[in-house]
């Protein structure tokens, strides 16, 4: 008895599995849109395709693939390095079926050890692809190398085969709860939480880009404070960002930082590494003023910033 009992679980687990592919099927599309291999890409809005930059690497002759085999061309409505997300529109007015559009759900209540299925659709002629895994860790909000914040962590433990990026990670009730990609994590597959996608999506349908600030700066973290210049200047910081390379005409550069100086702080905050210096920046808009207070030559100097917005790069 038990053990068919058991039996009787796995299978009505495999018919929800199946159930939830099967569901979410018509709203994964392929995507055409760099060389030999396609990608993934997940209707998301009626018309909207989001798949990830960092495969979406032509700007033009764009096309997807529908679940019923419909290829269609695709422009690209905007790309946001820095979360590895891109937006291509497709179709118009009465062509858009309002039915095909994922349905999503809460990536905030993903815990360690939920089955997760990763879904793409990367070759239309083999139809859709999926794998089976569980969460392998979640945390809170975190920010991407490129400065981007992610409202959450998700790792799933489960293989992003080649051309999956671009496509979703589903719970077992068959909801999209990210996009997965593995262009934000080396060597480790990543899933962008339906949040983020959302509010980068309406910036991108509006805007094109999402335009974030930079200073134009290589920088090591944490170098030390020789405790002379501390009690000189009085600081209770011990330690600060030397400044290792500067963007030719960047902000820094127009501000007259030079490679040795030591960054102290921006504004009011102390900013003793890279990450500080990102989380203060991600709260500012491209051109805003902002004192930096740096070391040189054993002296204290003050200069003033004008933010500029971090350059695209489509990978």
């Amino acid at each position: 008895m038990a053990e068919q009992g058991l039996r009787n679980s796995l299978d009505a687990l495999s018919q929800q599995l199946a159930a939830a592919v099967e569901g979410v099927s018509p709203a994964i599309v392929a995507v055409d849109a760099r060389p030999r291999v396609r990608t993934s890409g997940v209707i998301w809005r009626a018309g909207v395709v989001v798949s990830t930059n960092h495969t979406v690497r032509r700007d033009e002759e764009i096309t997807v693939t529908l679940h019923d085999g419909q290829e269609l061309k695709a422009t690209l409505a905007g790309r946001d390095p820095g979360t590895d997300l891109a937006v291509l529109r497709y179709g118009s007015g009465e062509s858009l079926d309002e039915s095909v559009v994922a349905a999503r759900g809460d990536a905030a209540s993903l815990k360690v050890g939920h089955l997760v299925l990763a879904v793409g659709r990367a070759h239309p002629a083999r139809g859709l692809s999926a794998g089976l895994g569980i969460v392998g860790a979640v945390a809170g909000e975190w920010r991407t190398w490129r400065g981007s914040e992610i409202d959450r962590l998700i790792r799933p433990d489960v293989s992003i085969f080649i051309g999956f990026s671009g496509g979703a990670l589903l719970n077992t009730e068959g909801r999209v709860v990210g996009i997965n990609t593995t262009g934000l994590a080396r060597g480790a597959g990543l899933t962008i939480p339906a949040a983020t996608v959302d509010r980068v999506v309406d910036h991108l349908l509006q805007h094109g880009r999402v335009a974030r600030p930079y200073l134009g700066v290589g920088m090591f973290n944490r170098v030390a404070l020789p405790e002379k210049l501390r009690e000189k200047f009085n600081l209770q910081q011990v330690s600060g960002l030397m400044i290792l390379s500067v963007e030719a005409d960047g902000p820094a550069d127009r501000a007259g930082i030079m490679i040795g100086d030591i960054l102290l702080a921006l504004g009011d905050a102390a900013i003793p590494d890279s990450d500080d210096a990102q989380a203060l920046l991600g709260g500012l808009e491209v051109g805003a003023d902002v004192k930096a207070r740096i070391l040189r030559g054993g002296e204290l100097r003050e200069v003033e910033i004008t933010l500029g917005e971090r350059p695209a790069r489509k990978r």
